[in-house]
């Protein structure tokens, strides 16, 4: 097993995931992925004052707000749940991104969520046109 496998090996078992540019780096310039990896360790992933549950909600609502894709969402999502934030906390951070974001980044944000915990919504009982989830 070569030095980068056993590091992307380490990534996921210390994150729970690793994204599609982790594992191409980790392929192409390991040692930028090591540099990469090294900030997020000091600011994410090492236990300092904040708890993992709180970070992982933090990184929602960044991700959130920054429009990040929704798989990257998910990801965290998965983790928080892992961690035992429950599915209710984690809408109620994505709602924070509703007044500083908006409600396009909102609605990514809500749609990740959506697909995780497997919620749906109530159906009008009146015709309407259908409006879609904003990411359609």
């Amino acid at each position: 097993m070569t030095a980068a496998q056993e590091y992307i090996d380490e990534m996921a078992a210390t994150r729970g995931y690793v994204l599609d540019y982790h594992k191409v780096m980790a392929q192409h310039d390991f040692p930028v992925l090591q540099a990469a990896n090294g900030l997020v360790g000091a600011a994410y992933l090492n236990q300092r004052t904040l708890d993992r549950k709180t970070k992982e909600l933090i990184f929602i609502v960044s991700l959130t707000v920054m429009r990040a894709s929704k798989g990257h969402i998910q990801s965290h999502i998965r983790v928080a749940l892992e961690l035992g934030v429950s599915a209710t906390e984690i809408l109620e951070a994505i709602e924070i991104s509703l007044p500083e974001a908006g409600i396009v980044a909102f609605q990514a944000g809500l749609e990740a969520w959506r697909e995780v915990v497997g919620a749906d919504g109530l159906e009008p009982s009146v015709a309407v046109h259908q409006g879609g989830s904003g990411t359609d």
